[in-house]
């Protein structure tokens, strides 16, 4: 994994020796942030289901929203052991709120509700997750009226805290991730850059999570995620709607217990993304879907199939 570390850094440091202008844009890069790719799936997918960690409209808001993820894993340890269906949803509160000039703090409180039809019968789990908080700093943001292109780039960093409850038992011979919580305090440095010329712009991002052993000594593999957004700008005289299509991709380390390695939890995914943004006053709504393009989870024992969201942000 150092080198998706040493990818991170060389992304900041690119970006971080450009000289800024004089004065900011009145451009507001923060309403297209989408950024903060969360997803555990050789983890605990209990975070953020790569759906983002704030909205394309608003640049300040609180909401609600619903996320789904659909899941295929091997039952057992041999090849001919059944596999099973694993849902995963989450209702989540979320905020992004300013703290002080171009710095702004967003935040995560998920409520999980899983379950699986294993070969012993039903299983579900339900319960809050881990709470995350991430700072954002605007290092860098050019003027819009002094060029074609404007450029917005925010470095950062956060906590994920241990509010979620992890359960070892449910981690067996199937999917590591059948949880509501990691049980670990996880450390996260991000990176984001937007590029926009008129209508049409470019949201870049990088993050990479630090985890560290819980309690029950279980540690989720450190996790990279990337990824590119496309977007277009449709402004009416009452609305505001964004659609977006892009790419995100997750890499994961091996899982250790009491210090050792665990074969076939590592892994690495990458996604397609479609999604839509619509704002009208202070309120928004938004839809999202991810599939899969290329994903080798577990060893090939975890297949993620899909994710979709839905959200309403009201506008602070």
């Amino acid at each position: 994994m150092k080198n998706y570390i040493v990818f991170l850094l060389l992304f900041v440091a690119q970006f971080a020796s450009a000289s800024p202008k004089d004065s900011l844009s009145d451009f507001d890069f923060a309403k297209y942030m989408y950024d903060f790719d969360d997803c555990d799936a050789c983890g605990c997918s209990a975070s953020g289901g790569g759906m983002g960690f704030s909205s394309m409209i608003d640049k300040n808001f609180v909401g609600v929203r619903y996320f789904y993820q659909s899941y295929t894993s091997r039952d057992g340890i041999f090849k001919n052991s059944p596999w099973v269906d694993e849902n995963f949803n989450t209702m989540q509160v979320w905020a992004r709120v300013p703290v002080f000039k171009n710095f702004q703090v967003s935040a995560q409180v998920p409520y999980h509700f899983h379950n699986r039809n294993l070969a012993t019968g039903h299983q579900e789990i339900s319960g809050l997750g881990d709470i995350t908080v991430l700072g954002l700093y605007t290092v860098y943001q050019t003027q819009t009226d002094s060029t074609a292109f404007s450029q917005n780039l925010q470095l950062g960093g956060g906590v994920k805290a241990p509010t979620g409850k992890y359960d070892g038992a449910n981690n067996g011979s199937v999917n590591p991730s059948f949880q509501v919580g990691t049980g670990s305090w996880d450390y996260i440095l991000a990176a984001e850059y937007i590029v926009k010329h008129g209508s049409v712009g470019l949201n870049a991002m990088a993050n990479y999570v630090f985890k560290t052993e819980n309690s029950q000594h279980y540690q989720f593999g450190d996790q990279f995620n990337y990824a590119g957004t496309l977007f277009y700008m449709v402004e009416g005289s009452k609305y505001t709607i964004v659609p977006q299509l892009g790419l995100a991709g997750e890499v994961y380390a091996t899982n250790r217990q009491f210090n050792e390695d665990l074969p076939d939890t590592k892994g690495d995914i990458l996604f397609g993304k479609l999604g839509v943004e619509a704002g009208m006053g202070k309120f928004s709504v938004g839809v999202n879907g991810m599939l899969p393009i290329t994903q080798n989870l577990t060893g090939g024992r975890v297949e993620a199939n899909y994710r979709w969201s839905v959200n309403l942000n009201y506008s602070l």
